[in-house]
């Protein structure tokens, strides 16, 4: 059995990426099951003075919550063409952990969006950032959702569009596969 983390790179409650990461819990193949990661919202900025002074309780609960999956899927808007900055701190935070909770993970990416090009553009800069901390990437399929907001339900948590859903569930079927080669090798 496979454990997916799910961590979310958006802050607000009525995300896009939200409603995806919630939806991706009903899509799951035989032999995984998933947990939502805490949001990045409740941890601090990182600051290597607070470090100094001891980690917070809101890191300490990120790096359990980590530690206690086999794999993530992290489900993301794009920011400004890039990574969302409380997306980016905590896997700031995360790094700061000897050894690293994100090492030897293997990793999917869905970047979710109202616009045409459904995120593409954060997938480059969000893999070199996961690459720094060993993470096993899967890069293929990319999942990008276009024009989200008539693809899925946010208050519910659902897919509404029949296509969209498919093509996620083979993701993660995909990625089980994945990440099941991986432990083998």
């Amino acid at each position: 059995m496979t454990k997916l983390g799910i961590l979310e790179g958006s802050l607000r409650r009525a995300s896009l990426s939200r409603a995806a990461g919630r939806a991706a819990l009903g899509l799951l193949p035989d032999g995984m099951e998933a947990v939502a990661l805490p949001n990045p919202g409740t941890l601090p900025l990182f600051n290597q003075d607070v470090l100094d002074e001891g980690m917070p309780d809101s890191v300490s609960a990120m790096i359990d919550a980590v530690e206690s999956v086999d794999a993530i899927l992290i489900v993301t808007p794009e920011y400004n063409w890039s990574i969302p900055g409380g997306l980016k701190n905590a896997i700031d935070w995360l790094s700061r952990k000897t050894p690293m909770p994100l090492a030897d993970k293997p990793v999917a990416i869905w970047s979710v969006s109202p616009g045409l090009l459904g995120g593409a553009r954060v997938h480059e800069g969000l893999r070199h950032t996961l690459l720094s901390q060993g993470m096993i990437i899967m890069a293929k399929p990319e999942v990008q959702i276009a024009g989200a907001k008539g693809k899925l339900d946010v208050e519910a948590g659902h897919i509404t569009n029949a296509d969209s859903e498919t093509f996620l569930r083979n993701h993660l079927t995909s990625f089980a596969e994945f990440c099941n080669t991986w432990r083998r090798a």
